[in-house]
């Protein structure tokens, strides 16, 4: 792949991911926590870390996220974390799923691109994995973005590019 497209995937993923922490930011703590609410907003903040983290790994074979996380997101009973994912731990998850973009993004390679990304519930390139991440992202931010305009009538401002280059 060549650098200006992992420049341009990395410009919009990041622009994506950079979205998501300013609503973590924002977010009161009393949203934050509100395990009444559906969805719950820390718990969507976690299912799209925990899957920005896997759709990166590119496999589930070997994924293990960062520590205190396991991969019980994988349940198919919807098994839910016990405690609420405090909103510093989240960023620090965040930063890490942002770093790990970079890198990956940074060494893309055309035949990585074309490789098959492999889980149990769907087979597709890699480099269209990385689109589907950047849409599954987006999708999430824009439900938690929702949840804060009805809370708090704010939300961040759109993030057209991530402001740092690959």
């Amino acid at each position: 792949m060549t650098t200006n497209w992992n420049a341009t995937i990395w410009s919009q993923l990041g622009a994506e991911i950079d979205m998501l922490d300013r609503a973590i930011e924002v977010c009161p703590e009393a949203l934050w926590s509100d395990r009444s609410r559906h969805p719950q907003f820390w718990y969507t903040v976690y299912h799209t870390l925990f899957f920005l983290d896997l759709y990166l790994s590119g496999t589930l074979e070997g994924f293990q996220p960062p520590p205190p996380f396991n991969l019980d997101e994988l349940d198919p009973s919807g098994i839910m974390p016990a405690e609420v994912y405090p909103q510093e731990q989240m960023r620090e998850y965040l930063a890490h799923g942002r770093a790990k973009c970079r890198r990956i993004l940074a060494e893309l390679t055309e035949e990585r691109v074309i490789e098959t990304a492999r889980f149990p519930w769907v087979e597709m390139p890699y480099g269209e994995l990385l689109l589907v991440s950047i849409r599954h992202v987006q999708h999430h931010t824009a439900q938690l973005n929702l949840l804060l305009r009805q809370e708090v009538n704010h939300v961040p401002r759109w993030i057209t590019r991530a402001p740092d280059p690959i």
